[in-house]
């Protein structure tokens, strides 16, 4: 199934006032079946080591799978919800931006589900990879 392509300012503009927003990350390109969303390393996003905090990887992967969905369904009808998710965290960075690619795996019905993969975004190296099981729920009236 492809995405549907919309504006990045429409679907970014979404995100005002949430988490999303919080942490600074937005959506920068839009494919057929990917979707990628670049977010900052810094003080929203850093562990008290300084370095990416591994929950902050977990809420761009959550993000990525649920902005890819609600471009696979009606949102006059259905909403996207997070139903599982797991990351493997594999190198730590400081400073400077992510980009997580996330590509669809699986297009079901009343599932979606998404593989997603971090990486440093000067360098290219992979932080994080991921998935993201996606539930589409009917919206209630």
């Amino acid at each position: 199934m492809k995405l549907k392509n919309v504006p990045l300012e429409l679907i970014n503009s979404k995100s005002n006032n949430t988490l999303v927003a919080t942490l600074g990350i937005e959506c920068i390109e839009i494919g057929e079946n990917y979707i990628v969303l670049k977010m900052p390393v810094d003080r929203r996003t850093h562990q008290p080591m300084g370095i990416l905090h591994g929950g902050a990887s977990a809420a761009l992967i959550e993000t990525v799978g649920s902005m890819g969905s609600t471009l696979l369904i009606d949102l006059e009808k259905e909403v996207p919800v997070g139903l599982e998710i797991n990351c493997n965290h594999v190198r730590s960075v400081k400073s400077g931006f992510v980009l997580a690619t996330g590509t669809l795996v699986h297009c079901g019905r009343r599932t979606h589900v998404w593989q997603v993969n971090i990486h440093e975004e000067g360098t290219k190296r992979l932080i994080c990879t991921g998935r993201l099981t996606v539930m589409i729920i009917e919206k209630e009236a």
